[in-house]
């Protein structure tokens, strides 16, 4: 069973991911009101992400059988300045979030709770990517602040792709979409 403390926060991360899905579909509609597709196409996959890793997180605490708590969230900012902003409030989300998940393996840690500590082990991992890939885009549409079309381009280049599902992801409550 899963040390209380680390049941209590993991709970309050599943309402942490879930506002990070619901502010990257408030980027990804504000980008697509700027007609900016790839953008937005981006930051809705990104919630979708972000809704993946609420779920796994709800499975890891059903599989443990613990009491599930799903917490409301904040409304998400929805006006921006210009196309850097929403990049920039995104890699601040994901900065904070490496500090929560951080958080959660150190309190599965000290309180000897093996099994938690090495589920936290892929979210810190998927985070050391997460705050690399904003970054990196933050840097581009920095340069391209007053031609957002190159910032299209770079996305076209650099993440048409889709990326094959990782097999070492932990399993998501109802299946990942």
């Amino acid at each position: 069973m899963p040390a209380p403390a680390f049941v209590q926060r993991l709970n309050e991360q599943i309402g942490y991911e879930f506002a990070a899905c619901q502010q990257y579909v408030a980027v990804a509609v504000h980008y697509d009101a700027e007609t900016l597709p790839r953008l937005a196409t981006f930051f809705y996959a990104q919630a979708v992400e972000e809704r993946n890793h609420a779920m796994m997180m709800v499975q890891y605490l059903l599989d443990a059988g613990v009491d599930v708590v799903v917490p409301g969230v904040t409304a998400p900012r929805t006006a921006f300045d210009d196309i850097v902003a929403p990049v920039a409030l995104a890699l601040e989300q994901e900065r904070r979030v490496t500090d929560q998940i951080g958080e959660l393996a150190r309190i599965a840690r000290d309180a000897g709770d093996f099994p938690s500590e090495q589920f936290i082990q892929w979210f810190l991992k998927e985070q050391v990517e997460e705050v690399a890939t904003m970054s990196d885009l933050l840097r581009v549409v920095e340069r391209v602040r007053d031609n957002p079309m190159q910032a299209e381009e770079y996305l076209v280049r650099e993440h048409a792709r889709p990326e094959a599902p990782d097999a070492t992801a932990p399993p998501a409550a109802g299946g990942a979409l």
